[in-house]
Formats: structure tokens, C-alpha cells, sequence
């Protein structure tokens, strides 16, 4: 009897004026049967080099994080789905698992956790709040999906989840200001989010909530092991904690954030 022919492996990726980023990541996907890349209406030239790469161009309005990846998932051709952000690459011992799980059909689960390392100042955070940031990325879309708020979304599948070794490389930030600016917008969509869904704020919540991702970041989970750019790194996510709390807080109160 022949073998089984090996399952299809699509990849869905959603961009925004990634024209310094799409090209790695692509290519570091460039094993899948498919690559999906869902654009909200690029400016500088992503949709182009993504479609020189052989990516499936689909531009869509930007509804949400969640929905945009649910969006691009439901858009491949195979049910077996690899999820990136383009500014995340598979590393060469990640491609080498996937491969031998499709070979193998994928069989005894219904998606695979993957640990991401983020890229901070030229070298990998292998401590703190930022590693290992295990998500589920490799999953059959007929057993999972992309759920929970628009923003810090997350995937879930009915079934059992299996864990991966090899790293999804995550170059996330461009700059300190980068990080600083991302951070302030996530805080805004944070706090929006959680007003409308009935949560309340306070300044003394504000207080505790930052303090305590300090010190569980950078303490309790070694970041300082990562010298300065983990203590850089903590303190930006604890002035994060701290403006989503305070615009919160001001939203409550019925006043601008």
C-alpha cells in the first residue's frame, strides 16, 4: 500500500505596512503548501514584495486583531493552519518539527504550542514576562480558532495540544520608541476593551497592577538575567500596565483617555 499522502499546511499571516519584515518572514514559511497574507490596505510596498514570494494577497478593512486572523484562517485551503505576525519567523529547528509532524499526519493532536523568543537590542530575552511566550500556532482550524478580545487575542482548540521545541523568532520592535508607542496603543485598545465590557478602574489599581508585572517580570521570572534590556524591557511593560489601568480608570469616569 502506498503511504498516506501527507496532510496540506497553510500559513495565514496579517500585515500592515510590514515592507522591512514580510520578506523573512515568508521565507521562513516558504515549506508550507500555502501562504495567506490578509493586508489592511498597505502603503509602503508589503502587498508587492508579499506577492513576489508567492503569498496569496487578500486586502481587507482591519477589524481587530482577532478577527482579522480569524478572518485570514477561514481564507486557506487546508484545514492544518500555521499562524504568524510578520514580524515573526519559524527557526530552522521549528520547520524541521513541523515537517516530520506532517509527514506523520499530524496525528494525535489537535494543534501544537510553539515558545516564542523575542528579539530586544540585538540579542533573544530568555527571561522575564517575554520567554517562554508558548502559543498555540500550529492547530487543525476544524478543532480551534482564534478567540477572546480583539487585542492580546489568543487561539483555543478542542483536543489535546502538543509541545514544540524549536522557537518562533519574534523581531517585534524597531526602536525603543517603537515599543513605547505600541504599547501606548495597546493600552488605549486595552482599556476600551475592557470598559465595554463592564470593567472599572482605579488609580491605586493602576498602581498595584504595574508594580506587580514589574516584579513578577523582572524577579520573580529572572528577567534581570538579561541585564539591561530585561530591565528596560519590565519597565516598559509595567508603564504599559499602568496606562491601560489609567485610561480605564478616566473612561469610568466618563473623560477623554
Amino acid at each position: 500500500m502506498p503511504p498516506a499522502k501527507a496532510p496540506g499546511l497553510s500559513a495565514a499571516i496579517i500585515t500592515y505596512n510590514e515592507a522591512d519584515r514580510i520578506q523573512a518572514c515568508l521565507r521562513s514559511v516558504a515549506f508550507c503548501d500555502e501562504i495567506v497574507v490578509v493586508d489592511s490596505h498597505s502603503s509602503d510596498g508589503t502587498q508587492e514584495l508579499a506577492a513576489a514570494l508567492g503569498a496569496r494577497i487578500i486586502e481587507r478593512d482591519f477589524p481587530g486583531f482577532r478577527s482579522q486572523k480569524d478572518f485570514a484562517v477561514a481564507s486557506c485551503s487546508n484545514d492544518w493552519v500555521l499562524c504568524l505576525d510578520a514580524d515573526e519567523r519559524v527557526s530552522e529547528e521549528l520547520r524541521k518539527e513541523i515537517e516530520r509532524l506532517r509527514e506523520g499526519g499530524f496525528a494525535g493532536h489537535a494543534g501544537w504550542s510553539i515558545p516564542r523568543i523575542t528579539e530586544y537590542f540585538g540579542r533573544f530575552l530568555r527571561h522575564g514576562n517575554a520567554y517562554p511566550d508558548r502559543l498555540v500556532r500550529l492547530y487543525d482550524r476544524r478543532r480551534g480558532g482564534w478567540v477572546g478580545r480583539e487585542i492580546h487575542e489568543n487561539t483555543r482548540i478542542e483536543g489535546r495540544a502538543g509541545r514544540l521545541k524549536g522557537h518562533l523568532l519574534h523581531y517585534s520592535y524597531r526602536s525603543l520608541t517603537d515599543h513605547e508607542q505600541r504599547m501606548q496603543r495597546y493600552a488605549q485598545l486595552m482599556a476600551e476593551s475592557m470598559h465595554a465590557s463592564g470593567r472599572r478602574g482605579s488609580l491605586a489599581g493602576a498602581l498595584f497592577h504595574s508594580g506587580w508585572r514589574f516584579v513578577r517580570g523582572y524577579l520573580l521570572r529572572l528577567g534581570f538575567l538579561d541585564g539591561w534590556r530585561g530591565l528596560v524591557f519590565a519597565l516598559v511593560e509595567a508603564q504599559y500596565v499602568r496606562q491601560k489601568y489609567v485610561k480605564l480608570y478616566l473612561l469610568g469616569r466618563g473623560l477623554p483617555s
